[in-house]
C-alpha cells in the first residue's frame, strides 16, 4: 500500500477529544458557514475550468534563495524564512519551528493533477535541521502535506494541532507522544515557546466525506517578548479584536492574503479584510502569506501583493514581503524589495 492510498483510506481520524465546537460530529464556526450546497459548488468548478485567465501562474520562474543547514545554524534568535505559501521556518529560543509545511510538488491527495508549485522549496526536508515543533493550522491540502508530515516526523519533537488533526497525523503513523491537539482558546507551552489556538473562521476535510470533522484553528506564538500571529486560513471575523485585546500588541502578524474570491468570501479575507485584521490584532508588522506558490483562485498571481501593499502603504502600516528563502528578523524586521514586479 502506497503513502497515498494510505491518506486517502484514512480521511476521517477518529477525533478523541470532545469540544464544545462540535455538533452531531462536526466542527463549526461562531457564525455559521453558508454551505455551497452542490449546484453552487459545481458552478465554482466549471468557473475555474473554463473562465480561469492565464494570469493566475506566473510567466516568469519565481526568484527563490537556497537555504543550506549552515546558514540556518548561523541564523540569530527570532528569525524567519519563508518557504512558500503558508510555510514558514521559525528560529525561537534558539529551536527551530515550521507552520504548515508543504514540500510537495502539488497541494492536492495526486501527485499528477492539482494545483502545481511556482517554485522549489528553498530547502529540502534532509537538509532541514531538527525542528522542535511543527505548528499546523488546519487539514487542507495546501497546509497539511502527508508525504512531508511523514519525512519530517523523525526529526520533529512535537507536532502541536487542532483538535482532529492529531488523530490523522496519529493515524499515519507519527507517535502519539509526539502530539498536541488544542482547541479554541487553549494553549501550550514548549521549550521556552508559548503557542495558543485561537479562532478561526474556515472548514476542514481531505476527501468527499470528511466535510470539517476536524477543526481549524490561529495561532499566536509568544517566544520571551515577542509576540506573533500565524493566521491559517480564515475569513474575517469579530474575534480577531478579542485576541488583540488578550495577546497584543504583535510584532509580525503573519496574515493570508491570497486564494479569495467574491464566491467564498466566509473562508478567506480579501486584502481589504487582511489589513483589518492587522489593526484589529494591533500588529505593528503585515507580513502576507498564503500566496506566491500556488494557483488557488481566480486573481493574478500577483494582485495580493498589490493589493495589500497599496491598502499598507495608504493606512501607515509596515509591511514586509520576503522572498522565498530569504532571512526576515522578527524583532527588526525590513520591508524588502517588491520581488513579484520583477517578474
Amino acid at each position: 500500500m502506497t503513502n497515498q492510498s494510505l491518506c486517502l483510506r484514512r480521511s476521517e481520524p477518529v477525533v478523541r477529544a470532545s469540544s464544545p465546537r462540535q455538533l452531531d460530529g462536526k466542527f463549526r464556526n461562531v457564525v455559521p458557514r453558508e454551505e455551497p450546497g452542490f449546484a453552487k459548488t459545481l458552478a465554482i468548478a466549471w468557473r475555474i475550468l473554463t473562465q480561469k485567465p492565464d494570469t493566475t501562474v506566473p510567466r516568469a520562474p519565481i526568484p527563490v534563495q537556497p537555504l543550506s543547514a549552515a546558514a540556518l545554524a548561523a541564523a540569530p534568535d527570532a528569525s524567519l524564512f519563508r518557504l512558500g505559501h503558508s510555510t514558514l521556518l521559525l528560529k525561537l529560543a534558539g529551536e527551530f519551528w515550521l507552520t504548515d509545511p508543504v514540500f510537495s510538488e502539488r497541494a492536492s491527495p495526486f501527485q499528477w493533477m492539482g494545483p502545481k508549485r511556482f517554485h522549489a522549496p528553498p530547502i529540502a526536508i534532509d537538509d532541514l535541521p531538527p525542528i522542535k515543533g511543527v505548528i499546523l493550522s488546519h487539514d487542507h491540502y495546501d497546509h497539511l502535506d502527508h508525504a512531508a508530515i511523514m519525512k519530517l516526523a523523525p526529526k520533529v519533537d512535537v507536532f502541536i494541532t487542532p483538535i482532529g488533526v492529531g488523530d490523522r497525523l496519529i493515524a499515519w503513523g507519527v507517535d502519539a507522544a509526539k502530539v498536541q491537539q488544542l482547541d479554541w482558546w487553549q494553549q501550550t507551552a514548549v521549550a521556552g515557546v508559548r503557542l495558543v489556538a485561537v479562532p478561526a473562521q474556515h472548514f476542514s476535510g481531505r476527501g468527499l466525506t470528511d466535510s470539517d470533522r476536524t477543526l481549524w484553528v490561529s495561532w499566536v506564538i509568544m517566544a520571551g517578548d515577542l509576540r506573533l500571529f500565524f493566521s491559517g486560513d480564515t475569513g474575517y471575523h469579530a474575534d480577531f479584536k478579542t485576541i488583540g485585546e488578550r495577546f497584543g500588541p504583535f510584532d509580525v502578524t503573519m496574515l493570508e492574503t491570497g486564494a479569495y474570491d467574491a464566491q467564498w468570501p466566509e473562508v478567506h479575507m480579501q486584502p481589504e479584510e487582511t489589513l483589518q485584521a492587522h489593526l484589529d490584532l494591533k500588529g505593528r508588522w503585515l507580513m502576507p502569506v498564503h500566496n506566491g506558490t500556488f494557483d488557488l483562485a481566480m486573481h493574478a498571481w500577483h494582485e495580493p501583493f498589490d493589493r495589500i501593499q497599496a491598502l499598507a502603504e495608504a493606512a501607515g502600516v509596515a509591511l514586509a514581503t520576503p522572498g522565498m528563502g530569504e532571512q526576515l528578523s522578527l524583532a527588526q524586521p525590513h520591508t524588502g524589495r517588491r520581488w513579484w514586479r520583477e517578474l
